[in-house]
């Protein structure tokens, strides 16, 4: 039996993407739970094999037992605004409210037998306020260690998921937006339709939906946030089969062009402007403009006007180096 999910005039006007670096850093440590199905994954794994084995992650873990098991909506909260950076995120988690944290770990203890009465488990729920403090601790931790060297790389692919679904839902709707999401996801009679998870219908109740691509969460969509958060599907983002492949090449663009012109030329996905740029590299816009014009001198990039933004876009000869030809 499928999730259903209702939309009304209003929730149609209220359907938005995202991306986060914090909700991406939980859904990395869910994944490293997983005894199978990594897949794709494998080679970051064995990349991350020491940094994995230097952490202590047995707190998230306990919300984090298996798939399905509802975990602390206030560990990854969906955004509500404008794209907010990992230290943002990270000081709105350690800003959450005690008593809304003991409530959802409770409840995500509750789905697993004896957590509630286990000495770790009493040990956060007796003290919501220090719970929040350490599991936003350990957050940083993963992303530092594990998420934070390539993040370059994995927005770069969330970012270009979202052009290509904002395309897709331009030109053909909603139809056309879910017809591809994944295999489990479908759209009939108005109604979202997520036959990966089982529950009765749901209005959306005119609080639209987010969508979210996620990297880490690949092979599984995952929904749900109950208010005071915006209902939320989080799905595999396309490109996915070629993510860790291309490491090599990239570490030989480095030596090649440098650090930054190399991540420039890389994370070039999609058509971009020298602003969008330097918000994603975090470099300033002179610095991304001198680099752009020493790639696009090479050959390796073309620029073209589009309204008031000059967008940037690899040449042939650019995705060939870079490795995507």
């Amino acid at each position: 039996m499928a999730l259903r999910l209702r939309f009304d005039p209003d929730d149609l006007l209220r359907c938005r993407f995202a991306f986060s670096p914090l909700c991406e850093t939980h859904e990395a440590v869910r994944m490293l739970r997983r005894t199978v199905r990594h897949g794709y994954h494998q080679p970051w794994l064995r990349r991350m094999r020491a940094a994995v084995a230097g952490l202590d992650l047995s707190e998230l873990w306990l919300f984090m037992p298996e798939p399905g098991v509802y975990v602390p909506d206030f560990l990854g909260p969906p955004p509500d605004g404008p794209p907010l950076g990992f230290e943002e995120e990270l000081a709105r988690l350690r800003a959450t409210d005690p008593a809304l944290a003991r409530e959802e770990m409770a409840r995500s203890l509750a789905c697993t037998p004896g957590a509630t009465e286990s000495p770790l488990g009493r040990r956060l729920l007796d003290d919501p306020a220090r719970a929040v403090q350490r599991l936003a601790t350990l957050t940083e931790q993963v992303w530092n260690a594990l998420i934070a060297p390539d993040w370059p790389r994995l927005s770069s692919l969330l970012e270009a998921d979202i052009a290509y679904r904002s395309r897709k839902l331009a030109g053909g709707g909603l139809a056309d937006l879910f017809s591809d999401l994944h295999a489990t996801v479908g759209w009939s009679e108005g109604s979202l339709l997520l036959r990966s998870s089982v529950g009765p219908a749901r209005d959306l109740g005119g609080r639209g939906l987010l969508l979210m691509p996620s990297v880490f969460v690949w092979p599984d969509v995952v929904s749900g946030f109950a208010p005071p958060w915006q209902p939320t599907v989080i799905y595999p983002a396309r490109g996915m089969a070629g993510l860790w492949s291309t490491v090599e090449t990239d570490r030989a663009l480095v030596r090649l062009l440098g650090a930054n012109r190399a991540a420039i030329l890389s994370g070039l996905h999609e058509p971009a402007s020298t602003t969008t740029l330097a918000h994603r590299h975090g470099l300033a816009p002179s610095s991304v403009s001198a680099h752009l014009s020493i790639l696009r001198e090479a050959g390796l990039l073309h620029s073209r006007r589009q309204g008031f933004s000059v967008l940037y876009e690899r040449t042939p000869l650019g995705e060939t180096l870079a490795g995507r030809d």
